[in-house]
């Protein structure tokens, strides 16, 4: 987090690259980070564990962090300083420099992603959920698990960017490298006291063996009874025939050459599955209308770490002597989120209770929230905007520090911030409870493909409005300098797409059929109604 939402004023201030690809660059970063859990989810499940995976991992973002310290002290590797009377002959970063930038990030990117994937399930694995002691010790673990994920973040927005800004970047990425060599020492010092759960293979495996076998048999008809399809799974362990996505029903028929020679009772895989492989398969794409839907809130949530960040960098940051650090807005971004979890949890919680007997909102009303607020964001952040652009307009938009105040953008970030309140403890939820007993962690994998791809969607309508409102001398809504563009439009289109999404979100949430798990595959990672794990 201290490199993510400080980023965009390095690669503006001393990259020297336009207001939109640095935009561009954070975001694609963050989004690999979260892509990447995929690979490390996969890693775990099928070869390395969690703990080797954790350890592998955090080695990789430690060298990532080693090598950006290196890249932003070493002046070989960034362009030469740009005088404010010469803007317009600021020479950009080359290919080399570049280059090792993004080697760097990317190391952290693929570090991140693996520790993602793997850090809060091996918490879970301390704990034995069939011991109600143990169940109970587990709330304390993920209570501690994000009170320190929130302080780290809020010492990232605080202590780091402030470092970045007056002492220097490679000092503040150097404390980040040796903090987190220090916690792998931490780490590997229990290692003789971890429970260790065995891998048992991914369940992106299962996935496709059910999809390949279903469209080798799709000219095959149904039987006329669910009777007749294919089932090995132990009674107690089944999971009862659906008529949804009814394609899928085929992998299960029984044909000629689906069964190894020699072997009576061990099918080929990758030609029929029981009808209860093919029912937590479809329990999985069940859960897609509502995943592609959620993907817009995490494209309102990057701008706050890229333009947001970028906007206080042209506005009075000054309180008596000190200059607060732009990047350290986001600080507003986290308090919204803390509180947010707290007027929920010791207020809207119990008052539910109530009123309607239920400990809180649903999950799929939580995510509605979110989606609501988020939108809100951008329709409040397009006004703040269209306000910082008049000044801009009457007193020079060649001026550093325009005269207004950066506590202009609060609204922003507070709504937005309440709004992954909801949304992420909502979404975790949702993936979490409705997916089969054996596909959890990747539940958790798809809701993180959500940020990931919210992302990349975000760095995809920069680079579309940039070529469609963009012109030769770098002007548009989205100009190399944000005080001649239309900054305020761009957010306006975020606000009509988040409307949108919202009823097509709206539509997704009455078509779909909550499952109701038995006691026994209840989550055990939502605690309180808030999230096991965070993003950060």
């Amino acid at each position: 987090m201290g490199i993510a939402v400080n980023l965009v004023t390095y690669l503006v201030g001393v990259m020297h690259l336009p207001s939109s690809t640095s935009a561009n660059v954070v975001t694609d970063f963050m989004g690999t980070s979260f892509l990447l859990c995929l690979l490390g989810g996969f890693l775990a499940d099928s070869f390395l564990g969690r703990y080797k995976t954790i350890a592998i991992f955090a080695a990789i973002q430690t060298l990532g962090t080693g090598a950006l310290a290196i890249a932003t002290k070493l002046p070989q590797l960034r362009p030469p300083p740009c005088h404010a009377s010469a803007s317009h002959t600021c020479k950009p970063a080359n290919g080399f420099q570049m280059g090792i930038l993004y080697v760097a990030l990317y190391l952290i990117a693929l570090g991140t992603g693996g520790l993602k994937s793997s850090v809060s399930g091996f918490g879970t694995d301390q704990f034995d959920d069939k011991d109600e002691k143990e169940k109970a010790q587990m709330t304390y673990f993920f209570n501690r698990f994000f009170f320190f994920i929130s302080t780290g973040t809020l010492t990232a927005v605080t202590v780091l960017v402030y470092l970045q800004d007056e002492v220097g970047r490679s000092w503040s990425y150097g404390i980040c490298s040796v903090s987190m060599f220090v916690a792998i020492l931490i780490f590997l010092s229990g290692t003789k006291r971890y429970r260790y759960k065995k891998s048992i293979g991914s369940p992106i495996v299962q996935i496709f063996q059910v999809i390949v076998a279903a469209i080798n048999k799709r000219k095959m008809e149904l039987p006329y009874s669910v009777e007749l399809l294919y089932e090995d799974t132990p009674e107690a362990q089944r999971i009862h025939h659906t008529d949804q996505f009814q394609f899928l029903d085929k992998a299960a028929i029984v044909a000629e050459g689906d069964f190894e020679r020699n072997v009576v009772s061990a099918p080929n895989p990758w030609k029929l599955c029981s009808v209860t492989k093919v029912e937590e398969v479809k329990m999985m794409v069940g859960l897609l209308p509502v995943w592609a839907t959620t993907i817009i809130f995490w494209t309102t949530y990057a701008q706050m770490i890229t333009f947001s960040v970028e906007q206080a960098s042209t506005m009075e940051r000054s309180i008596g002597g000190f200059l607060i650090p732009a990047g350290s807005l986001t600080v507003f971004f986290v308090a919204a989120i803390l509180i947010t979890l707290a007027v929920y949890d010791r207020l809207i919680m119990p008052l539910w209770k109530k009123l309607k007997g239920k400990p809180g909102f649903t999950n799929l009303q939580r995510i509605a929230i979110g989606l609501v607020l988020s939108t809100l964001g951008m329709a409040v952040a397009a006004l703040a905007e269209k306000k910082r652009l008049a000044v801009a307009r009457t007193v020079g938009a060649t001026t550093t520090t325009l005269p207004i105040s950066v506590f202009m953008l609060i609204p922003q970030f507070f709504l937005v911030g309440a709004g992954e309140a909801f949304i992420y403890t909502g979404q975790l939820d949702f993936f979490i409870t409705q997916s089969p007993k054996g596909m959890k962690t990747m539940s958790t994998g798809l809701f993180l493909t959500t940020l990931s791809l919210g992302f990349f969607v975000s760095s995809f309508l920069v680079s579309v409005v940039k070529k469609v409102t963009g012109s030769n001398d770098g002007q548009g809504w989205l100009a190399d300098n944000i005080n001649h563009g239309r900054l305020d439009c761009f957010y306006g289109l975020l606000a009509v797409l988040g409307v949108m999404n919202f009823v097509l979100y709206l539509v997704f949430a009455v078509w779909y059929k909550p499952k109701n798990p038995k006691p026994a595959l209840q989550m055990e990672t939502i605690v309180n109604g808030s999230s096991a794990e965070n993003k950060c």
